[in-house]
């Protein structure tokens, strides 16, 4: 589900459903003043959003500003003018584009300056959300009239569901400007209201779901009426009432499911960054070598490989056949200088990099610089298969945070252990060796060869 979609009806539903509700004791407003003047609102609380000074005091301002206007709102539903009606129509719909052109995300409409297929989706996005919301504001407008009882409650809860994060909001402001002190119960209560934008859609659905259960008893009681009317006038009368009751139930039932649909379907899939293919194992050959064969990395593929260090460092890396046609072979770590060791995957025929999201073009991987997987160097293939040499391998070890558990003995009194249970280790002959005690390490420290039959190479540093 996009993203600009879910984000829209989470700052604009609990709005529509006001204004449903605002309008359901008012004569109807006239269509063509009522878009007018939604576009003109919408229009103006955006350009605010966008170019509103970022000073803390004109925010704090803003800001009780809104919770006053809130108030105010509430106070005016005594009233029936249209008038009045029309005027926080503007009002609210204008905080609401506010605050959503406060989003960080929105300069992401289209990842360039000019039109292009992104920009056209996301702004499609974005329309389509507006026109759900008009009509769930309509609905909520002809049902809240069948249900007058349920007007209040759900004004109340709704104008709650705005009113406490704006409370938090000036809450924090008024500690960052000194006005307030500084306190855990403070900064907890700022943290528990400002943080559940991901929760609006689906309070406001529950609003929606109240509506309809509300509305079930009517529809039942509109079914009676025309099953017990006999004479042909008054039934068609009855059965027209039943069939636009019904209509309206069903179609706010649709606008729920689409609305829940829509923030489940980004929380659960969407919104979740890309999962790395599973890395096929490799292993040293008695040559010192690992040897993948070059079938198996012919394709155009990206494959993944993990290669465990002596210490339990899991070092992935990545070959791919950069052109199709020809063998020219990249062979590269599964991380970035830049962006650490989250990896890449492969979308169709491209390859992205999962921390940041940047398209990386395939023919240059295996060069460095930017955001291009690290280059490993010394490996070569012939006909047959690809060679990496362990010293190749091992320096890509400082590039990962994985580490593998491994069984492992205790060279000096033979203790089985864990090289993540061991709390001293030792390289020596190019072989990383784990310790139970400190005595052990500091006895192999003094003559390793005493422990170590056909121990090569000098001592390297240990910890």
């Amino acid at each position: 589900m996009n993203y600009f979609f879910v984000t829209a009806l989470q700052a604009f539903l609990p709005v529509a459903l006001l204004c449903g509700l605002h309008w359901s004791r008012r004569p109807a407003p006239t269509l063509r003043a009522l878009v007018w003047l939604n576009v003109l609102a919408l229009a103006a609380g955006t350009l605010t959003g966008l170019y509103l000074p970022a000073a803390q005091p004109t925010q704090l301002t803003l800001t009780a500003l809104q919770l006053a206007g809130l108030a105010l709102f509430l106070a005016s539903q005594f009233s029936v003018s249209v008038r009045v009606g029309y005027c926080w129509q503007v009002l609210l719909v204008a905080g609401a584009a506010l605050h959503w052109a406060g989003d960080p995300n929105l300069s992401a409409l289209s990842p360039t300056g000019v039109i292009n297929t992104d920009l056209l989706l996301n702004l499609s996005a974005v329309v389509l959300a507006l026109a759900l919301l008009v009509l769930i504001a309509s609905l909520t407008a002809m049902a809240a009239r069948r249900l007058p009882a349920w007007r209040w409650p759900l004004l109340t809860a709704l104008a709650l569901l705005l009113w406490l994060p704006l409370c938090g909001q000036a809450l924090l402001l008024m500690m960052k400007l000194d006005m307030l002190g500084l306190t855990k119960p403070r900064l907890s209560f700022v943290a528990q209201v400002t943080n559940h934008n991901p929760w609006l859609n689906y309070l406001a659905a529950a609003a929606m779901a109240c509506l309809l259960a509300g509305l079930t008893p009517p529809l039942l009681k509109l079914r009676g009426e025309y099953r017990r009317q006999d004479l042909p006038i008054p039934r068609r009368k009855a059965i027209a009432r039943y069939r636009g009751a019904r209509r309206t139930a069903a179609t706010l039932l649709a606008a729920l499911l689409i609305v829940v649909a829509g923030q489940l379907y980004w929380d659960l899939v969407a919104s979740q960054p890309p999962r790395l293919s599973a890395a096929a194992p490799v292993t040293l050959g008695a040559d010192g070598l690992v040897h993948i064969p070059l079938e198996q990395v012919r394709d155009g593929k990206l494959h993944r490989f993990v290669w465990v260090a002596d210490d339990g460092k899991a070092v992935r890396f990545l070959v791919i056949n950069r052109y199709p046609g020809r063998l020219r072979l990249g062979v590269v770590f599964d991380a970035c200088l830049l962006c650490g060791d989250q990896g890449y995957v492969m979308d169709g025929n491209q390859v992205v990099c999962v921390a940041c999201g940047v398209h990386i073009f395939i023919p240059s991987i295996g060069k460095a610089g930017g955001c291009n997987p690290i280059p490993i160097d010394n490996w070569r293939n012939d006909d047959k298969e690809l060679t990496i040499g362990k010293p190749a391998l091992a320096a890509g070890v400082n590039y990962f945070t994985a580490i593998m558990t491994l069984h492992v003995n205790d060279p000096v009194d033979g203790a089985a252990l864990t090289n993540i249970q061991a709390e001293y280790k030792y390289s020596y002959g190019g072989k990383m060796y784990f310790f139970s005690s400190e005595a052990n390490y500091n006895r192999f420290r003094a003559q390793p060869t005493q422990f170590v039959a056909a121990a090569t190479g000098d001592a390297a540093g240990g910890e």
